[in-house]
């Protein structure tokens, strides 16, 4: 059986790190996912893989991953702006919102996560983390490599019940799809 395990970037080197680590460790490409904020400007032409969209070059958006991961996607999330997406959580959020009657891609990548076995609250958190800046990388493991894995990812993430609580402290309650992007900023987040 395999869960998923998941760790939330303040630092994209530190997420490039976390996934280079995962696939050291042995897990496959293809069961890692990564999603990083475009805020800013920060989406760059790279040459990752060969099949990566102009405009969505992993490499520059999280850090030299080695080409990992192809298929590569600019994608918008409602609330969250633009993100850098690869990996099999942003296919089936993709199928997710493709289904959809409301909420759209934030919604699908809150089921997505959810469905995989990320409790909804720790979603919505990651979901945020990602509308502000954050990255997001997540890993399917067998259950005998979860410790591993969790190990890895907690190396350089953020702690989230201390990211909750200081989104809380704002009033944030829960990721909000149709929230404009800096709707929970704080002034020095901008």
């Amino acid at each position: 059986m395999t869960t998923t395990v998941s760790g939330l970037f303040d630092s994209r080197a530190e997420a490039a790190a976390a996934v280079n680590q995962l696939q050291a460790f042995g897990v496959a490409g293809d069961d890692i996912s990564v999603v990083a904020s475009g805020q800013n400007g920060e989406i760059e032409d790279s040459h990752v893989g060969a099949d990566a969209g102009a405009g969505a070059g992993l490499g520059a958006a999280v850090g030299g991953l080695g080409g990992l991961l192809t298929g590569l996607g600019l994608m918008a999330i409602p609330g969250v702006g633009p993100v850098v997406a690869a990996g099999w959580l942003v296919s089936t959020a993709a199928g997710a919102a493709a289904g959809a009657v409301v909420g759209g891609a934030a919604g699908g990548i809150v089921g997505a996560m959810t469905s995989s076995g990320i409790p909804e609250r720790d979603a919505n958190v990651y979901a945020e983390g990602v509308r502000r800046g954050g990255t997001l990388v997540t890993a399917r493991v067998e259950d005998a490599d979860v410790g591993a894995a969790t190990t890895i990812l907690q190396r350089g993430s953020v702690d989230l019940d201390l990211r909750r609580a200081d989104y809380e402290r704002g009033g944030w309650t829960r990721f909000d799809p149709n929230a404009p992007p800096s709707a929970f900023r704080r002034e020095d987040e901008i």
